[in-house]
């Protein structure tokens, strides 16, 4: 009896955990430096390019984006279009709703979440780090919130097309890395970039299985 729910109880756990497929270890290295790049490249703009500034280029949602765009970059959510669009539109969801109604917080913090979400849905740009985004711009500093629809621009959208470059460069840099997953600029890259695409495939003969997603 104890066996059998045992069993069942593993059964179970293989449906609700999540198992990602193993990845090649040198997979991990190109994550981590892309990673590091990216929010590396913000961070300097924001402590030495800027110090004595009110701008500000580094938010906590760009985090969650490194994860998806130079650890799961296959996923459709870490792709270019939803990496700006949700990000972009969230922000302006976030500072909307703190423009309309700026002292009721267990109203906006919600509102801005769940109509950001929606947006997302509709406008087929779902990222989920745009939800903190929108969310940022309603229960961040003050400083954030004196930034109005400027929030959008910067550091929201500067801070995208940092992070996008970025990844551009260091996910398409070995031959299991291809990104983004779009037909069309798998050709571009073809054309403009010839010498990295032979390089990608005489990786590509003498990988070994094991380095394959």
């Amino acid at each position: 009896m104890v066996k059998k729910r045992i069993k069942r109880g593993l059964r179970i756990t293989r449906y609700v955990i999540y198992k990602e497929t193993l990845v090649d270890y040198r997979e991990h290295i190109w994550s981590f430096i892309g990673a590091f790049v990216g929010i590396s490249c913000i961070a300097f703009l924001q402590s030495k390019m800027f110090p004595y500034t009110d701008t500000v280029f580094l938010i906590g949602s760009f985090g969650a984006s490194s994860v998806l765009i130079y650890g799961a970059i296959q996923s459709p959510l870490a792709q270019p279009r939803n990496l700006i669009g949700g990000h972009v539109l969230s922000a302006i969801v976030g500072v909307s709703v703190y423009q309309l109604l700026p002292d009721i917080l267990w109203l906006t913090a919600p509102l801005a979440v769940s109509l950001s979400i929606v947006l997302m849905q509709v406008t087929k740009t779902l990222h989920p780090p745009g939800g903190a985004t929108g969310l940022i711009a309603v229960i961040g500093s003050e400083r954030i919130k004196q930034l109005g629809y400027w929030y959008v621009i910067s550091p929201v959208l500067t801070g995208c097309l940092i992070l996008l470059v970025v990844a551009l460069i260091f996910n398409n840099m070995t031959a299991n890395r291809t990104y983004p997953t779009n037909r069309k600029f798998t050709r571009f890259l073809k054309k403009s970039w010839p010498k990295l695409n032979r390089y990608k495939l005489k990786r590509q003969r003498y990988s070994l299985p094991s380095e394959s997603h």
